[in-house]
């Protein structure tokens, strides 16, 4: 007997690995520490950047409402610790760290 094959289209598969990181607990309150690269203060006053630390980086953005409460402006090159969630992106298929604050 031939199990029966289980056959998603790309937006299903993406919105099942979205539900599994939304419903991870340990993801949804996390403390990073990197450098920050590609830096982009956006017009709608959200942060766009990448973390990185010696072995990987991953994609980042802190919402202009989290943003405003800043002390200082991130920079390029700036080392700093992040606390946010981890979320995917259904439609790039992609995840990034979602920041809300950072020292």
């Amino acid at each position: 007997m031939v199990a029966e094959k289980t056959i998603l289209t790309v937006s299903q598969l993406n919105e099942y690995i979205k539900a599994k990181i939304d419903s991870d607990k340990f993801l949804s309150s996390v403390w990073l520490k990197g450098e920050i690269s590609n830096f982009v203060h956006h017009k709608t006053g959200h942060f766009y950047f990448t973390l990185k630390d010696e072995g990987s980086l991953i994609r980042s953005l802190m919402f202009h409402s989290s943003a405003s409460k800043l002390m200082f402006r991130p920079e390029n090159g700036m080392k700093v610790i992040v606390h946010g969630r981890v979320a995917s992106y259904i439609r790039d298929g992609i995840y990034n760290f979602y920041a809300d604050s950072m020292e």
